[in-house]
């Protein structure tokens, strides 16, 4: 199939959760040609091109898209589109689209399943390409599109036998953990690096992507009294490593330095960005670490060294997940976006800030997230920050109810004027 490009040609082929854990270019151009640049509002922060003002658009268990599963073909589009309609409408200039929530498809893919979360049964062909739909209608908008991918989740169940036959978890059992009552891929054996790569890059070569997006999922977050069986693939490729722990750092370490290879091989253009868990380490852990006390480390409990991932230049960009207020003693936004700071500067790697406006006006939250002002103060801190270049917004359901006005908070703060 040839590659989908904005201005419709085809060329070559080949051409949350609350506490302390996390819920789950260059520019292009528009439909008309290069962007223009407009002039920063008064006070408002700008760094090269244009700020990245994302929203994460989740489909795994209908979070935000679809709404449920089964609806025609048409009903799934128009809501689609209406979440494009807001992203534009609340000045965003991205959105990041989850196209393989659980080791399945939003597009025609030749490695994995349609998914499920379209129409209720695994396999299933929705009857329309909903990657494809939102590359060409978010281009249409002014907007990038980011496809994001969940690398090593296989289901949100332990039952093999609820894939479809043909799944390749079905295929190949060996490749398969359970744990924390998911099955997840095991990252330790090469094949099936090799093979997520393979699958994330079909969608590279079909569509006019502006990013291939990674989440906070490595090896899973721990769960209480139990391990993830990965002795097999230890005893036989750990063998050279000083424990098991740096075993496991190095196979996503792979992941994420060979991945990003692959894409720049592909199309030099998409830019490939990651949104870890927003603490690598805490500082009585590791002096480098952050002033943090955060139950869970990135790079001790899910094996991502996100620290090193920037200063070895292999993202382009990376949004750490900062989910928490200004002021929460455990690991304070006021803290986390220094440390990153630094940790970007001069790296060439872009720094996002995730933020969690799914946490604005939950009752269950801190009372910082019952006023409608505390993300436009995240943004106000951020901005005096030289290395940080935007934010992204969790997510695309909370942006449409926007519960207690904070999200035109910060559109009328921030984004008074197009970053474009």
């Amino acid at each position: 199939m040839g590659r989908i490009t904005r201005r419709g040609f085809v060329t070559g082929a080949a051409g949350a959760l609350s506490g302390l854990v996390s819920p789950g270019p260059t520019v292009g151009t528009s439909p008309g040609g290069p962007r223009e640049q407009a002039a920063p509002a008064v006070g408002e922060h700008r760094l090269g091109e244009r700020d990245f003002r994302g929203v994460w658009l989740t489909t795994v268990a209908n979070r935000d898209w679809p709404s449920r599963p089964g609806l025609p073909a048409d009903a799934q589009r128009a809501e689609l589109l209406a979440h494009l309609d807001r992203a534009a409408e609340r000045r965003l200039t991205a959105v990041v689209f989850q196209v393989r929530p659980t080791a399945d498809a939003l597009w025609p893919s030749p490695y994995e399943p349609w998914s499920a979360w379209l129409t209720g049964v695994q396999g299933k062909d929705p009857g329309w390409d909903p990657l494809g739909t939102a590359v060409t209608e978010a281009h249409r908008r002014g907007l990038e599109l980011h496809a994001w991918f969940n690398p090593y989740r296989v289901a949100t169940h332990t039952d093999p036998s609820r894939l479809v036959p043909t799944h390749p978890a079905r295929l190949h059992p060996d490749w398969v953990v359970a744990h924390g009552g998911r099955l997840h891929y095991n990252p330790g054996l090469p094949e099936v690096r090799r093979f997520v790569q393979d699958a994330v890059l079909d969608a590279v070569r079909r569509y006019d992507l502006d990013g291939v997006h990674f989440d906070d999922y490595f090896y899973p977050y721990p769960v209480a009294a139990q391990r993830f069986d990965d002795d097999a693939a230890y005893a036989r490729y750990g063998t050279g490593f000083p424990d098991r722990a740096a075993w496991r750092r190095d196979n996503i370490d792979l992941l994420v330095r060979e991945t990003a290879a692959r894409i720049k091989e592909i199309d030099g253009r998409v830019r490939f960005g990651i949104s870890p868990f927003g603490v690598w380490r805490n500082e009585a852990t590791d002096g480098r670490g952050s002033a943090t006390t955060a139950g869970v480390q990135a790079y001790d409990d899910l094996h991502a060294d996100t620290r090193r991932w920037v200063r070895e230049g292999w993202l382009d960009y990376i949004c750490p997940q900062l989910y928490w207020n200004i002021g929460f003693a455990a690991a304070d936004y006021a803290v986390l976006v220094p440390w990153w700071d630094e940790v970007a500067r001069g790296t060439g790697v872009d720094l996002y800030l995730g933020e969690a406006l799914y946490k604005a006006g939950d009752p269950a939250q801190p009372a910082a997230w019952q006023d409608p002002a505390e993300l436009s103060r995240h943004l106000a801190l951020a901005g005096h920050r030289p290395s940080v270049r935007g934010h992204c917004f969790f997510a695309a359901r909370e942006v449409a109810e926007d519960r207690i006005g904070a999200m035109a908070r910060v559109v009328a703060d921030h984004y008074r004027a197009e970053s474009r």
